[in-house]
């Protein structure tokens, strides 16, 4: 006699549910089953995926997210830099600096970042829109705010290199001390990354 197990429709759903990211078996079970005890909670979660499929996409020059037919707000802002752009590897990464309220400048979605042991090379990253942005609004300064990891090290040398190539200023952002952050909860290359990007008060 066969194990019991969830009719086909619910295994299909749950392994939907596992493939998105921090989910592993148990916790996209206990979503599915949280979604069908509920009563009348799949039908909007469905309305609101199919409206997000409809009316989402990303934008063409920067990577952001946009509602179909609008402008840009980041890419043809008035008050923004067009000299200046901030290469960034998803999405989410450019409201965390739009909220700081420190760039006005353009933004660069990459899509990732190089990792050749999950078979991520430059052409499934946004790198020749990035150099054709470059050359074409002749900007002046390209900032790096990829991570600090080894994939994002490897991606901001490679992207350093192109770039540079181009004849355009290259930077990273600043690594280091968090702020409030103490000595004692730091790691060695975050120590090591403080002291050599220190600055003069």
């Amino acid at each position: 006699m066969p194990a019991l197990d969830y009719p086909p429709p619910l295994q299909r759903l749950i392994a939907q549910v596992r493939t998105l990211p921090g989910l592993g078996p148990r916790s996209a079970e206990r979503v599915v089953l949280w979604l069908l005890q509920g009563g009348g909670r799949v039908e909007p979660l469905v309305d609101a995926l199919q409206h997000l499929a409809d009316r989402v996409e990303a934008c063409g020059e920067c990577g952001f997210f946009l509602e179909r037919g609008q402008d840009c707000v980041l890419c043809r802002g008035p008050k923004r830099n067009p000299r200046l752009v901030c290469v960034v590897e998803q999405a989410a990464d450019v409201l965390r600096l739009e909220r700081s309220g420190a760039f006005q400048g353009l933004y660069h979605v990459l899509g990732g970042k190089l990792s050749p042991l999950d078979n991520v090379t430059p052409e499934d990253l946004r790198i020749e829109p990035l150099l054709a942005r470059v050359k074409t609004r002749q900007v002046e300064e390209v900032i790096l705010a990829v991570g600090s990891d080894v994939e994002g090290e490897a991606t901001a040398g490679y992207l350093n290199d192109l770039l540079r190539a181009e004849g355009v200023a290259v930077s990273r952002l600043a690594q280091g001390l968090p702020a409030g952050g103490g000595l004692d909860h730091a790691d060695e290359l975050t120590l090591y990354q403080a002291l050599s990007g220190r600055r003069r008060l």
